[in-house]
Protein backbone atom coordinates (compact mmCIF):
# COMPACT_ATOMS: atom_id res chain seq x y z
CA UNK A 1 0.00 0.00 0.00
CA UNK A 2 2.82 2.04 0.44
CA UNK A 3 2.85 2.60 -3.43
CA UNK A 4 -0.41 3.80 -3.97
CA UNK A 5 0.06 6.26 -0.78
CA UNK A 6 3.43 7.40 -2.40
CA UNK A 7 1.46 8.67 -5.24
CA UNK A 8 0.41 12.40 -4.01
CA UNK A 9 4.25 13.38 -2.71
CA UNK A 10 5.35 14.32 -6.07
CA UNK A 11 2.45 16.54 -6.25
CA UNK A 12 3.59 18.46 -3.10
CA UNK A 13 7.48 18.28 -3.71
CA UNK A 14 8.24 19.10 -7.65
CA UNK A 15 5.03 20.79 -8.14
CA UNK A 16 2.38 20.07 -11.00
CA UNK A 17 4.61 20.56 -14.34
CA UNK A 18 7.52 18.48 -13.37
CA UNK A 19 5.19 15.82 -11.84
CA UNK A 20 3.73 15.75 -15.17
CA UNK A 21 6.56 16.07 -17.49
CA UNK A 22 8.02 12.80 -15.25
CA UNK A 23 4.63 10.56 -16.43
CA UNK A 24 4.57 8.52 -19.49
CA UNK A 25 1.70 8.86 -19.81
CA UNK A 26 1.99 12.70 -20.75
CA UNK A 27 4.58 12.46 -23.35
CA UNK A 28 2.42 9.59 -24.73
CA UNK A 29 -0.38 12.19 -25.06
CA UNK A 30 1.93 14.49 -26.03
CA UNK A 31 3.13 11.92 -28.80
CA UNK A 32 -1.04 11.55 -29.65
CA UNK A 33 -1.44 15.23 -29.77
CA UNK A 34 1.45 16.09 -32.30
CA UNK A 35 0.94 12.82 -34.86
CA UNK A 36 -2.76 14.55 -34.97
CA UNK A 37 -1.32 17.99 -35.38
CA UNK A 38 1.15 16.63 -37.96
CA UNK A 39 -1.40 14.60 -40.46
CA UNK A 40 -4.09 17.37 -40.34
CA UNK A 41 -1.45 19.13 -42.10
CA UNK A 42 0.05 16.58 -44.40
CA UNK A 43 -3.00 14.65 -45.19
CA UNK A 44 -5.94 16.50 -46.30
CA UNK A 45 -8.66 13.40 -44.86
CA UNK A 46 -6.96 12.62 -41.52
CA UNK A 47 -8.78 15.93 -39.63
CA UNK A 48 -12.26 15.01 -41.36
CA UNK A 49 -15.25 14.64 -39.08
CA UNK A 50 -15.61 11.00 -40.88
CA UNK A 51 -12.35 10.28 -40.34
CA UNK A 52 -12.11 11.37 -36.68
CA UNK A 53 -15.36 9.37 -36.11
CA UNK A 54 -14.08 6.41 -37.56
CA UNK A 55 -10.74 6.76 -35.22
CA UNK A 56 -12.10 7.31 -31.99
CA UNK A 57 -14.83 4.40 -32.25
CA UNK A 58 -12.12 1.84 -33.64
CA UNK A 59 -10.11 2.83 -31.02
CA UNK A 60 -12.15 2.35 -28.03
CA UNK A 61 -12.50 -1.06 -28.65
CA UNK A 62 -8.65 -2.13 -27.65
CA UNK A 63 -9.04 0.69 -25.28
CA UNK A 64 -12.14 -0.74 -22.89
CA UNK A 65 -10.16 -4.21 -22.88
CA UNK A 66 -7.13 -2.76 -22.03
CA UNK A 67 -8.39 -0.89 -18.67
CA UNK A 68 -9.19 -4.18 -17.39
CA UNK A 69 -5.83 -5.16 -18.56
CA UNK A 70 -4.42 -2.64 -16.90
CA UNK A 71 -5.41 -3.28 -13.72
CA UNK A 72 -4.35 -6.90 -13.97
CA UNK A 73 -0.97 -5.83 -15.04
CA UNK A 74 -0.81 -3.53 -11.90
CA UNK A 75 -1.27 -6.56 -9.68
CA UNK A 76 1.98 -7.82 -11.42
CA UNK A 77 0.15 -10.54 -13.48
CA UNK A 78 -1.33 -11.05 -17.26
CA UNK A 79 -4.12 -11.73 -19.26
CA UNK A 80 -3.63 -13.47 -22.49
CA UNK A 81 -7.26 -14.92 -22.87
CA UNK A 82 -8.52 -11.50 -23.65
CA UNK A 83 -8.77 -11.82 -27.50
CA UNK A 84 -9.92 -15.32 -27.20
CA UNK A 85 -12.89 -14.28 -24.43
CA UNK A 86 -13.95 -10.93 -26.79
CA UNK A 87 -14.95 -13.78 -29.18
CA UNK A 88 -16.45 -16.06 -26.63
CA UNK A 89 -19.12 -13.52 -25.37
CA UNK A 90 -19.76 -12.39 -28.91
CA UNK A 91 -20.43 -15.45 -30.24
CA UNK A 92 -22.59 -16.25 -27.33
CA UNK A 93 -24.78 -12.97 -27.56
CA UNK A 94 -24.89 -13.83 -31.27
CA UNK A 95 -26.30 -17.27 -30.68
CA UNK A 96 -28.80 -16.07 -28.04
CA UNK A 97 -30.42 -13.94 -29.67
CA UNK A 98 -30.14 -15.84 -33.72
CA UNK A 99 -32.44 -18.48 -31.45
CA UNK A 100 -35.10 -15.39 -31.17
CA UNK A 101 -34.11 -14.21 -27.41
CA UNK A 102 -33.85 -10.50 -26.29
CA UNK A 103 -30.48 -8.13 -26.77
CA UNK A 104 -30.55 -8.09 -22.41
CA UNK A 105 -30.90 -11.73 -22.43
CA UNK A 106 -28.06 -11.65 -24.82
CA UNK A 107 -25.88 -9.62 -22.84
CA UNK A 108 -26.28 -10.69 -19.90
CA UNK A 109 -25.30 -14.65 -20.90
CA UNK A 110 -22.35 -13.31 -22.81
CA UNK A 111 -21.54 -11.07 -19.38
CA UNK A 112 -21.79 -13.78 -17.46
CA UNK A 113 -19.70 -16.09 -19.64
CA UNK A 114 -16.67 -13.37 -19.39
CA UNK A 115 -17.24 -13.47 -15.21
CA UNK A 116 -16.87 -17.66 -15.37
CA UNK A 117 -13.64 -17.23 -17.44
CA UNK A 118 -12.29 -14.86 -15.15
CA UNK A 119 -13.21 -16.88 -12.05
CA UNK A 120 -11.66 -19.68 -13.40
CA UNK A 121 -8.65 -17.81 -14.50
CA UNK A 122 -8.23 -16.07 -11.15
CA UNK A 123 -8.80 -19.02 -8.69
CA UNK A 124 -5.95 -20.95 -10.96
CA UNK A 125 -3.44 -18.33 -10.19
CA UNK A 126 -4.59 -17.28 -7.15
CA UNK A 127 -5.62 -20.39 -5.08
CA UNK A 128 -3.78 -22.76 -7.31
CA UNK A 129 -0.95 -21.33 -7.91
CA UNK A 130 0.07 -21.36 -11.16
CA UNK A 131 1.80 -18.61 -13.47
CA UNK A 132 -0.98 -16.22 -14.87
CA UNK A 133 0.77 -16.50 -18.17
CA UNK A 134 0.66 -20.47 -18.63
CA UNK A 135 -3.15 -20.36 -17.11
CA UNK A 136 -4.21 -17.74 -19.75
CA UNK A 137 -2.36 -18.65 -22.50
CA UNK A 138 -4.69 -22.27 -22.26
CA UNK A 139 -7.92 -20.34 -21.51
CA UNK A 140 -6.71 -17.92 -25.01
CA UNK A 141 -7.36 -21.81 -26.98
CA UNK A 142 -10.45 -23.00 -24.32
CA UNK A 143 -12.25 -20.03 -25.10
CA UNK A 144 -11.81 -19.67 -28.94
CA UNK A 145 -12.07 -23.41 -29.45
CA UNK A 146 -15.32 -22.81 -27.24
CA UNK A 147 -16.42 -20.28 -29.37
CA UNK A 148 -15.89 -22.05 -32.16
CA UNK A 149 -17.66 -24.97 -30.70
CA UNK A 150 -20.75 -23.15 -29.87
CA UNK A 151 -21.09 -21.74 -33.80
CA UNK A 152 -20.08 -24.91 -35.39
CA UNK A 153 -17.70 -22.55 -36.75
CA UNK A 154 -19.88 -20.44 -38.84
CA UNK A 155 -20.51 -17.08 -39.22
CA UNK A 156 -23.79 -15.71 -37.01
CA UNK A 157 -25.13 -12.03 -38.76
CA UNK A 158 -29.01 -12.43 -38.04
CA UNK A 159 -29.49 -11.72 -34.51
CA UNK A 160 -33.30 -11.57 -34.41
CA UNK A 161 -36.52 -9.83 -33.22
CA UNK A 162 -33.97 -6.75 -31.57
CA UNK A 163 -31.22 -6.98 -33.99
CA UNK A 164 -31.49 -3.21 -34.74
CA UNK A 165 -31.14 -2.69 -31.21
CA UNK A 166 -28.34 -4.30 -30.97
CA UNK A 167 -26.64 -2.22 -34.57
CA UNK A 168 -28.07 0.90 -32.76
CA UNK A 169 -25.91 -0.21 -29.33
CA UNK A 170 -22.77 -0.71 -31.28
CA UNK A 171 -22.94 1.36 -34.17
CA UNK A 172 -25.24 4.57 -33.59
CA UNK A 173 -24.56 7.97 -32.05
CA UNK A 174 -27.14 9.27 -29.39
CA UNK A 175 -25.31 11.53 -27.52
CA UNK A 176 -23.91 14.68 -29.70
CA UNK A 177 -23.44 12.97 -32.64
CA UNK A 178 -20.47 10.76 -30.62
CA UNK A 179 -19.99 7.28 -31.45
CA UNK A 180 -21.59 5.06 -29.20
CA UNK A 181 -18.56 2.99 -28.09
CA UNK A 182 -16.65 5.88 -27.15
CA UNK A 183 -19.30 7.00 -24.65
CA UNK A 184 -19.17 3.97 -23.29
CA UNK A 185 -15.51 4.06 -23.14
CA UNK A 186 -15.43 7.23 -21.63
CA UNK A 187 -17.61 5.86 -18.83
CA UNK A 188 -15.62 2.79 -18.00
CA UNK A 189 -12.14 4.94 -18.08
CA UNK A 190 -14.23 7.48 -15.37
CA UNK A 191 -15.26 4.01 -13.24
CA UNK A 192 -11.69 2.22 -13.40
CA UNK A 193 -10.10 5.36 -12.33
CA UNK A 194 -11.95 5.75 -10.08
CA UNK A 195 -11.44 2.49 -8.34
CA UNK A 196 -8.10 2.55 -8.51
CA UNK A 197 -7.24 6.46 -7.36
CA UNK A 198 -9.88 6.80 -4.60
CA UNK A 199 -11.08 3.07 -3.63
CA UNK A 200 -9.83 0.13 -0.86
CA UNK A 201 -10.24 -2.11 -3.96
CA UNK A 202 -7.65 0.03 -5.77
CA UNK A 203 -4.84 0.41 -2.57
CA UNK A 204 -5.21 -3.13 -2.66
CA UNK A 205 -4.46 -3.46 -6.32
CA UNK A 206 -1.13 -1.30 -5.83
CA UNK A 207 -0.29 -3.07 -3.04
CA UNK A 208 -0.29 -6.34 -4.52
CA UNK A 209 1.89 -5.27 -7.32
CA UNK A 210 4.15 -2.96 -5.61
CA UNK A 211 4.92 -5.84 -3.02
CA UNK A 212 2.86 -9.20 -2.62
CA UNK A 213 4.20 -10.29 0.17
CA UNK A 214 3.95 -7.25 2.24
CA UNK A 215 0.34 -6.82 1.23
CA UNK A 216 -0.13 -10.63 2.83
CA UNK A 217 1.28 -9.25 5.87
CA UNK A 218 -0.66 -6.20 5.92
CA UNK A 219 -3.81 -8.29 5.88
CA UNK A 220 -4.81 -7.51 2.38
CA UNK A 221 -7.12 -10.36 1.12
CA UNK A 222 -4.91 -10.65 -2.28
CA UNK A 223 -6.49 -13.79 -3.24
CA UNK A 224 -9.94 -12.36 -3.41
CA UNK A 225 -8.50 -9.52 -4.89
CA UNK A 226 -6.69 -11.20 -7.91
CA UNK A 227 -9.79 -13.80 -8.25
CA UNK A 228 -12.04 -10.14 -8.99
CA UNK A 229 -8.78 -8.52 -10.69
CA UNK A 230 -8.97 -11.37 -13.70
CA UNK A 231 -12.89 -11.62 -13.66
CA UNK A 232 -13.06 -7.74 -14.23
CA UNK A 233 -10.31 -8.24 -17.05
CA UNK A 234 -12.54 -10.55 -18.73
CA UNK A 235 -15.55 -8.62 -18.09
CA UNK A 236 -14.11 -5.45 -20.21
CA UNK A 237 -13.12 -8.29 -22.89
CA UNK A 238 -16.96 -9.28 -22.89
CA UNK A 239 -18.02 -5.58 -23.23
CA UNK A 240 -16.15 -5.13 -26.06
CA UNK A 241 -17.01 -8.11 -27.56
CA UNK A 242 -20.72 -7.16 -27.00
CA UNK A 243 -20.13 -3.41 -28.71
CA UNK A 244 -17.80 -5.19 -31.30
CA UNK A 245 -20.43 -7.10 -32.68
CA UNK A 246 -23.12 -4.60 -32.45
CA UNK A 247 -20.48 -2.29 -34.88
CA UNK A 248 -19.72 -5.22 -37.14
CA UNK A 249 -23.53 -6.90 -37.25
CA UNK A 250 -21.44 -10.49 -37.66
CA UNK A 251 -19.67 -12.85 -35.39
CA UNK A 252 -17.00 -15.03 -36.74
CA UNK A 253 -14.33 -17.48 -35.23
CA UNK A 254 -11.90 -15.28 -35.87
CA UNK A 255 -13.11 -12.48 -33.99
CA UNK A 256 -10.38 -10.79 -31.68
CA UNK A 257 -7.50 -12.94 -32.92
CA UNK A 258 -4.54 -11.74 -31.73
CA UNK A 259 -5.99 -8.57 -29.90
CA UNK A 260 -4.33 -10.20 -26.77
CA UNK A 261 -0.47 -8.44 -28.04
CA UNK A 262 -2.52 -5.18 -29.14
CA UNK A 263 -4.09 -4.62 -25.39
CA UNK A 264 -0.32 -5.51 -23.79
CA UNK A 265 1.22 -3.11 -25.98
CA UNK A 266 -0.88 -0.35 -25.37
CA UNK A 267 -1.15 -0.97 -21.66
CA UNK A 268 3.04 -0.43 -21.75
CA UNK A 269 3.08 2.46 -24.30
CA UNK A 270 0.53 3.73 -21.50
CA UNK A 271 2.63 3.55 -19.10
CA UNK A 272 1.85 0.63 -17.37
CA UNK A 273 4.57 -1.57 -16.09
CA UNK A 274 4.68 -5.53 -16.37
CA UNK A 275 6.26 -5.69 -13.41
CA UNK A 276 3.10 -4.50 -11.42
CA UNK A 277 2.60 -1.54 -9.13
CA UNK A 278 2.64 0.96 -11.81
CA UNK A 279 -0.59 1.84 -14.44
CA UNK A 280 -3.73 4.24 -14.85
CA UNK A 281 -6.47 4.35 -16.80
CA UNK A 282 -5.95 7.48 -18.61
CA UNK A 283 -2.98 5.66 -19.48
CA UNK A 284 -4.28 2.86 -21.15
CA UNK A 285 -6.89 4.49 -23.32
CA UNK A 286 -3.82 6.95 -24.94
CA UNK A 287 -1.31 3.63 -25.37
CA UNK A 288 -5.03 2.88 -27.40
CA UNK A 289 -4.91 6.13 -29.32
CA UNK A 290 -1.55 6.24 -30.18
CA UNK A 291 -1.76 2.73 -32.06
CA UNK A 292 -5.03 3.28 -33.77
CA UNK A 293 -3.10 6.62 -34.94
CA UNK A 294 -0.27 4.58 -36.00
CA UNK A 295 -2.57 2.19 -37.91
CA UNK A 296 -4.78 5.48 -39.74
CA UNK A 297 -2.04 7.14 -40.49
CA UNK A 298 -0.22 4.31 -42.49
CA UNK A 299 -2.65 4.30 -44.75
CA UNK A 300 -3.37 8.42 -45.36
CA UNK A 301 0.03 8.83 -46.06
CA UNK A 302 0.31 5.41 -48.59
CA UNK A 303 2.65 3.96 -46.25
CA UNK A 304 1.86 -0.27 -46.30
CA UNK A 305 0.05 -1.39 -43.23
CA UNK A 306 2.87 -4.34 -42.71
CA UNK A 307 4.74 -1.05 -41.07
CA UNK A 308 3.00 -0.89 -38.21
CA UNK A 309 4.30 -3.56 -36.02
CA UNK A 310 7.18 -1.65 -36.48
CA UNK A 311 6.01 0.84 -35.41
CA UNK A 312 4.24 0.07 -32.12
CA UNK A 313 6.68 -2.07 -31.75
CA UNK A 314 9.38 0.72 -31.51
CA UNK A 315 6.94 3.30 -29.02
CA UNK A 316 6.66 -0.29 -26.47
CA UNK A 317 10.77 -0.58 -26.65
CA UNK A 318 10.81 3.50 -26.16
CA UNK A 319 8.48 3.36 -22.93
CA UNK A 320 10.02 0.65 -21.66
CA UNK A 321 12.86 2.59 -22.32
CA UNK A 322 11.15 6.04 -20.33
CA UNK A 323 10.51 4.12 -17.57
CA UNK A 324 13.85 2.31 -16.97
CA UNK A 325 15.43 5.83 -17.50
CA UNK A 326 13.05 7.36 -14.71
CA UNK A 327 14.08 4.73 -12.59
CA UNK A 328 17.53 5.31 -12.44
CA UNK A 329 16.78 8.71 -11.94
CA UNK A 330 14.85 8.15 -9.21
CA UNK A 331 17.30 5.57 -7.64
CA UNK A 332 20.32 8.30 -7.56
Amino acid sequence: MATALDVPIPHRQQGVVPWLVSRQAFWVFAAVVGACIFLSFATNSFATANNLFNVTRNFTFTAVIALGMTIVIITGGIDLSVGSVLCLCSMILGEVMHAGYSLELGIAAALATALVVGAVNGVLIAYVGMPSFVVTLGMLSFARSLAMVASDNTVVYQFGPDQAKLLFLGGGAWLFGIANPVVYMVILALGTGFALRWTRFGRYVFAIGGNEKAAILTGVPVRRIKVAVYMISALSAGIAGVIETGWLGAVTTNLGAGMELQVIAATVIGGANLAGGVGTAFGALIGSALIEIIRNSLGLLGISAFWQGAFVGAFIIIAVSFDRIRNFRQAE
